[in-house]
């Protein structure tokens, strides 16, 4: 459930957010969805997609001997924090050379959550599982639709 949620506040935070803070999201979602480690009995675990479909990725990841490496080097593993995930490079066709380590999925859910809260947005969107429907906390009117998208198409032919 943790997991579904943490994935869920990325999603729903990026509702009129603006370009920048998209990006910023999308790396924080590659940093934790996809490559994400968490402690679970004091052990490194991967919980990242992309890491749990590479077992070479994985034994890297989670090996204290980090077999596979490249270079011979460990990889840097820091504390999961949303701020730095946002503009933490990564590659895409190699190992991760970066890896954040979260306390717990609840501690990273949390931690995710309050850095959504700061980005700036035209309203806030909250989930409510009880009803399934998304919370919109003010009114929004949407400037462009479908049907403007339809006439700039035909307009562009």
């Amino acid at each position: 459930r943790d997991f579904a949620d943490f994935s869920q506040e990325i999603g729903l935070a990026s509702l009129g957010a603006s370009d920048e803070d998209v990006q910023k999201l999308a790396w924080c979602y590659w940093h934790s969805v996809e490559f994400g480690l968490c402690k679970e009995n004091g052990q490194n675990k991967a919980y990242g997609a992309g890491l749990l479909s590479s077992f070479g990725e994985l034994e890297y990841a989670c090996n204290d001997e980090h077999p596979g490496s490249a270079d011979g080097c460990p990889p840097e593993i820091k504390p999961w924090d949303p701020a730095v995930a946002a503009v933490q490079e990564f590659p895409i066709t190699t190992y991760q050379p970066v890896y954040f380590l979260a306390e717990s999925l609840q501690d990273a859910k949390q931690l995710m959550r309050e850095f959504c809260e700061d980005l700036h947005r035209p309203f806030f969107a909250l989930y409510n599982d009880r009803t399934e429907t998304v919370f919109i906390d003010r009114p929004v009117r949407r400037t462009k639709g479908p049907k403007d998208d339809e006439e700039n198409k035909e307009a562009e032919l």
